[in-house]
């Protein structure tokens, strides 16, 4: 559980740093953006290093990716909704749901490690 919270938490740092520029520096040089985004990229990977050393422990190297990629969704669609103020589609259903049988193959029955 630890890993799933801290892998969150980087992922919430991740987002922002892949994509908040575009909309909170939009005037501002590539270069700029990009700075700004290894700033904010340096405390997702303080969180997801450690958490990926944690999680390695009990999960294999694809369980770890695959809950990586869900996290990702999760926190991606309310970032887009909320923060940049995209609309909601059913395509992030579609894509919640293929997410969800990636993460029934890589976890079904196969022990960890």
């Amino acid at each position: 559980m630890l890993t799933v919270v801290m892998l969150t938490a980087s992922n919430v740092f991740m987002t922002f740093a892949w994509y908040a520029h575009l909309k909170d520096a939009r005037s501002k040089p590539w270069y700029v953006a990009a700075i700004l985004s290894w700033l904010v990229a340096f405390f997702e990977y303080a969180i997801q290093v450690p958490a990926n050393r944690i999680g390695y422990t009990s999960l294999s190297l694809g369980q770890l990716k695959i809950l990586q990629e869900a996290i990702t969704l999760t926190v991606f669609i309310p970032f887009a909704m909320l923060y940049m103020k995209q609309p909601l589609r059913l395509d992030f259903l579609w894509a919640g749901l293929c997410m969800c049988g990636a993460v029934y193959f890589m976890f079904r029955g196969a022990p960890a490690g």
